[in-house]
């Protein structure tokens, strides 16, 4: 009786993680962002939503169980003054790195989330080296490291000269 409920629990677990797996909730979501689904990136930093002109594009992975994922958002913003990006902050956790002038940490994570940028999916997002130059601004929202190894981050872009927010978030 002990094993046939224990058995019973297995399969209705399995069942479970196939369901969500499998599920039509958990599909691939690709240029179907509205301005409302991207207000946390501007509202992030306190650039203010208000800012958003639209989505330009956006791509939203399925989840895996774990919660592994790649999300990828390019907005189109109506101004940014260099200055809101260069001014010191004595907080070293709330201020914007030049894509050329990264610490340790953020140039880690840069090259996590790197390792995705040639999907073909998300061929409109900037490549790695593009970050990393001085037409960029990084913003680390947010980096968990395993060891000494980013596992997940969430890191905003900015290119002043055409005024575009690009985020990622990617999770392994």
């Amino acid at each position: 009786m002990i094993w046939g409920g224990l058995s019973l629990v297995g399969v209705i677990g399995l069942l479970g993680i196939a369901a969500f797996q499998l599920g039509p909730g958990n599909r691939d979501a690709i240029d179907s962002a509205s301005v409302k689904d991207v207000r946390f990136v501007l509202n992030s930093y306190g650039l203010s939503e208000s800012r958003t002109q639209n989505v330009i594009h956006n791509y939203v992975s399925s989840r895996s169980f774990t919660n592994d994922h790649l999300d990828t958002y390019a907005i189109k913003i109506s101004h940014i003054e260099l200055a809101e990006l260069t001014s010191s902050s004595e907080e070293t956790n709330s201020r914007w790195y030049r894509g050329d002038q990264l610490p340790p940490v953020v140039n880690d994570a840069v090259d996590f989330v790197g390792g995705w940028l040639g999907r073909k999916e998300i061929s409109w997002f900037p490549k790695e080296a593009e970050l990393r130059s001085a037409e960029f601004y990084v913003y680390p929202w947010s980096i968990y490291v395993h060891g000494v190894r980013p596992t997940s981050a969430e890191l905003i872009f900015i290119r002043p000269s055409d005024k575009t927010v690009f985020y990622v978030s990617g999770k392994t």
